[in-house]
């Protein structure tokens, strides 16, 4: 759900000027764990008007740690954003092309697009069921352009409030942050800050949360992430978040940062908003149909354009069988047509070259393609579009 065009990654390019240590002078906004991340000497990079941390040391260590153990990562850029009112289900069923009824009980989460009229993708985005109320998350660099259109269709719905939960954001109510402990160990890890939550998280399913007062105040837990890897995510107010930081390091949990969450989340075969996906895009072009559903009666945005729509691409995976590195915007020639990376790395699970690419429609899994690197073809593989999962290689 994150775009590092600005930063050091393995990815792509640096395009942002990325500063490290003490000595950074920025105007960028900074989380509440800021200091904590220059104290751990991490490389700062700006990702989307944000200082964050890129790495603390080894961007290939902190990603094999997140797959064999279990890593934090200060995810607070992203935007939390409450709604309240009896007008707030008829909202959304408006805005997402997921259906949210789909979300039958209190603290279930759902992974939705949000389309203009066009059908194309504004947002990827998580919407949670809280009660009589729900929570979006929604991806750092949007917020502003998101809750521009969120407020512009919320005009229909007179009795509807949209509270954002980030200090930065205008009308910002009680700021939340959120840290992602992610991994194989990550319940066994939690289970030492909060012995009292060790069965309800245990029990907690992946897309579902709960809320718990404890030690550092109300925590929502949610069993999501983006690293492919078992994993939380955990909501709570600024005040207690930097002790939270602190406690989960002396339990033995190491940082990682925002360069191998973007390994990681290719390894998985996620999305990337600003990548893989944007305004230009429909979901059924980048694997993403699932997240739409047509079947129900309801006319949400982009709805009419996308049933008057047919595919024209897939977003596939490709492994680089020459030497070198397959990266962004490469161009990718099959019997087909001609296609594009959209999001390229080494993939430090597999120690292969990786790559997700929009092909044309029909392009056949396990077909050879060849990939524009300089002025060499290298020859790649077409897969699905996902390398790694639960710490497992899927080719």
């Amino acid at each position: 759900m994150h775009s590092l065009l600005n930063a050091w990654n393995l990815s792509g390019n640096r395009t942002g000027g990325p500063t490290s240590g003490n000595s950074i002078v920025s105007a960028n906004l900074r989380t509440i764990f800021y200091h904590q991340h220059l104290f751990l000497k991490a490389k700062i990079a700006n990702f989307g008007g944000w200082d964050m941390p890129i790495h603390y040391g080894s961007q290939i260590a902190e990603h094999l740690h997140t797959r064999l153990s279990c890593s934090v990562f200060d995810v607070s850029h992203m935007a939390i954003v409450d709604l309240t009112g009896s007008g707030q289900k008829a909202f959304l069923q408006h805005t997402l092309a997921n259906n949210i009824d789909k979300l039958s009980k209190d603290g279930q989460a759902l992974y939705s697009c949000m389309l203009n009229h066009e059908g194309g993708i504004i947002d990827d985005l998580i919407v949670y069921r809280m009660g009589d109320n729900y929570r979006l998350v929604i991806n750092a660099a949007n917020a502003r352009t998101d809750l521009e259109w969120l407020d512009e269709q919320a005009n229909n719905f007179n009795d509807l409030k949209i509270i954002p939960r980030r200090a930065d954001l205008s009308s910002a109510q009680n700021p939340l942050v959120i840290l992602a402990v992610q991994g194989p160990h990550s319940s066994t890890q939690l289970a030492k800050l909060f012995p009292e939550l060790n069965n309800a998280l245990n029990q907690l399913k992946p897309f579902h949360s709960i809320v718990c007062a404890c030690a550092f105040g109300e925590i929502m837990f949610s069993r999501t992430g983006y690293t492919g890897e078992d994993g939380f995510e955990l909501f709570l107010n600024q005040g207690q978040a930097a002790a939270l930081w602190d406690a989960l390091l002396q339990v033995g949990v190491l940082p990682a940062g925002l360069g191998a969450r973007d390994t990681l989340r290719i390894e998985a075969g996620y999305n990337l908003y600003g990548q893989d996906m944007s305004l230009t895009t429909k979901p059924i072009d980048c694997g993403l149909s699932w997240t739409v559903d047509l079947q129900a009666n309801r006319s949400f945005v982009g709805a009419q354009a996308l049933r008057s729509s047919n595919q024209q691409r897939a977003l596939l995976g490709l492994v680089l069988l020459d030497k070198g590195v397959l990266r962004v915007h490469q161009e990718v020639i099959t019997n087909q047509g001609n296609g594009t990376i959209t999001s390229g790395t080494f993939s430090p699970s597999l120690q292969k070259s990786i790559a997700l690419a929009s092909l044309p429609k029909d392009t056949p899994l396990k077909s050879i393609v060849h990939v524009k690197v300089r002025d060499q073809l290298l020859q790649a593989q077409v897969v699905k579009n996902a390398f790694v999962r639960l710490g497992q290689p899927l080719l």
